[in-house]
């Protein structure tokens, strides 16, 4: 793969790679609050025994679930991203060799 191609790629990944960890950065903090609300939500449920409150808590710990899975997923996008520069950094020491 010429020189200028990898570079380019390079380019790419380390842009995508930026956006992921800003995302992450956004995703643990919405993760912290649906979490501390989801906690709320299963004390109120807890101390009501109402359907109503056990209804919410299980809503606020599906979105809290959802958005663990998101990060989840950030952090493998990440990894991906990291795994790819380093073999786009490895191929330019090679080829310059």
């Amino acid at each position: 793969m010429p020189r200028s191609v990898v570079e380019r790629r390079l380019v790419e990944v380390n842009r995508r790679l930026k956006q992921a960890r800003e995302e992450l950065v956004v995703l643990d903090q919405q993760l912290a609050a649906l979490a501390g609300e989801a906690d709320d939500a299963r004390v109120r449920a807890l101390v009501s025994d109402s359907p109503m409150a056990q209804r919410e808590h299980r809503e606020a710990q599906r979105h809290a679930d959802a958005m663990a899975r998101s990060r989840q997923a950030t952090l493998s996008a990440i990894a991906a991203h990291e795994r790819t520069i380093d073999e786009l950094l490895d191929r330019l020491v090679v080829d310059s060799r």
